[in-house]
């Protein structure tokens, strides 16, 4: 929520993984970053399409060989279960501290990049309030002192996920993996897991 292509965090990533031969995107999703729209105005159903036609442009490139795997961080972890889910393609999947059950996130309500009207919305009428389940070929990365995500999300994404699955609990790392060292952790288990599933050699 709130976050950008652009931070530290997913430019490392992108660096990283392309150090192993895969090929990355890194987008905003409407209304954040440098994508239009209204952040206010954004849900779990827009995040999930705007994540489709990224998928769906990129499995056209003549550069790339169709094989996509996913990683995303807090709700990005969400959207992309639920994008694997409707779509019913197995595709390799890695989640930094998503939530299992969007309401049992600890969210602080003056935050402008907190759930908007919309979101908050579609959680109350019981759309995309939970993560899907049996969703497999999965990696839950997950920080034991999350602030925002507790750390029992990352079992129960864990146990309702198909094998193959693996979790990931890096002890006392927070929601934004500030730490290095526990950034660095998380960073090496999903190289792992996505290079594993795609081939070294994969776009």
């Amino acid at each position: 929520m709130g976050a950008s292509k652009d931070s530290e965090k997913y430019v490392l990533v992108a660096d990283e993984l392309t150090r192993v031969g895969l090929a990355v995107v890194r987008f905003d999703f409407r209304g954040s970053g440098e994508s239009g729209g209204r952040y206010e105005d954004a849900t779990i159903a827009s995040r999930v399409a705007d994540l489709v036609a990224v998928l769906d442009h990129f499995g056209g490139q003549p550069e790339l060989d169709g094989r996509f795997g996913l990683l995303g961080s807090s709700l990005g972890g969400f959207v992309a279960l639920w994008t694997v889910a409707q779509r019913r393609t197995a595709l390799p999947i890695v989640t930094w501290n998503a939530p299992a059950d969007l309401r049992g996130v600890q969210v602080d309500p003056s935050d402008p990049h907190g759930p908007g009207a919309a979101l908050v919305a579609e959680v109350r009428g019981g759309r995309h309030a939970a993560a899907p389940s049996g969703v497999s070929h999965l990696l839950v990365v997950q920080g034991g002192r999350d602030e925002v995500v507790p750390a029992a999300h990352g079992q129960m994404l864990y146990g309702d996920a198909a094998a193959p699955k693996q979790l990931e609990l890096i002890e006392g790392a927070d929601h934004r993996l500030s730490d290095p060292r526990d950034r660095w952790r998380a960073l090496d288990a999903s190289r792992t897991w996505l290079v594993r599933h795609l081939g070294s050699e994969a776009a």
